[in-house]
């Protein structure tokens, strides 16, 4: 039995598991291109041989590891959320603090799909694909609680929609700032405008709804008083008609 067959044969879990644990880690914390599948083979204990048994290839074996850690950030992300409070305006800011706690890890290195996706030139590519897909996701998971924000501030619910896409850009760039600066602060400073953004939804849908609750009643007595205003005015002029100009009596 050789050395790499009985690494393989002690280490805990299955040889896809670790070549996926050992992918996600090494690239996450290197990016893809410096990665080899050699460092991957050696860091998860296993033969080569099962690293090719189990992936056509290394951006095979990276796409793979990608769904898997979107599936687990997403879980970690929602649960994290869902505890910060029982309204919607609630959980929709506490997402900031979520990340907050994420960027003051020791092993915070920015968001390994935007990080992905940066490395892979081609948007068909399977790696591109599941980093889409997971932006996806998280908007979608953004949006069900713009939905329920919507409701509880009777902001109009087709603004929800567009609300989500702009928390996604504050989520997103609160990532990319956190991981340049080196700054967890970062999240906070994304939490006041995402607080200010949300003032502004709720007043308008006030004020859409006061508009509303004013009546047809009301538009139409400004309508009568505006058509007497301009019969009395149509009447004062053709009794009272402008003499003509020096020009024109010429």
């Amino acid at each position: 039995m050789t050395v790499e067959t009985q690494a393989e044969s002690t280490a805990p879990g299955s040889a896809r598991d670790r070549l996926l644990d050992a992918a996600e880690a090494l690239i996450y914390a290197g990016g893809i291109h410096a990665t080899g599948v050699d460092a991957i083979v050696r860091q998860s204990g296993t033969a080569r041989k099962s690293f090719y048994a189990h992936f056509e290839s290394k951006d095979a074996l990276v796409a793979a590891a990608l769904e898997r850690r979107d599936e687990r950030w997403m879980n970690w992300f929602i649960a994290g959320t869902q505890r910060r409070g029982k309204s919607a305006r609630k959980r929709l800011l506490g997402m900031f603090e979520v990340l907050r706690e994420w960027f003051a890890s020791a092993d915070f290195h920015g968001c390994a799909f935007l990080n992905a996706a940066g490395e892979i030139a081609s948007p068909e590519d399977p790696i591109r694909i599941v980093a889409r897909q997971h932006k996806a996701r998280l908007l979608d998971f953004v949006r069900t609680q713009c939905d329920a924000f919507a409701a509880e501030s009777q902001m109009p619910a087709r603004h929800a929609a567009r609300l989500s896409r702009q928390w996604l850009v504050l989520l997103d760039g609160a990532i990319a700032v956190a991981l340049v600066s080196g700054n967890a602060d970062a999240a906070l400073d994304a939490l006041t405008a995402a607080r200010a953004l949300l003032d502004t939804e709720a007043k308008a849908g006030a004020d859409a709804k006061s508009a509303s609750d004013s009546g047809p009643s009301t538009r139409g007595a400004s309508s009568r008083s505006a058509v007497r205003k301009s019969t009395s005015a149509s009447t004062s002029s053709s009794t009272n008609p402008r003499p003509p100009s020096r020009r024109s009596a010429t």
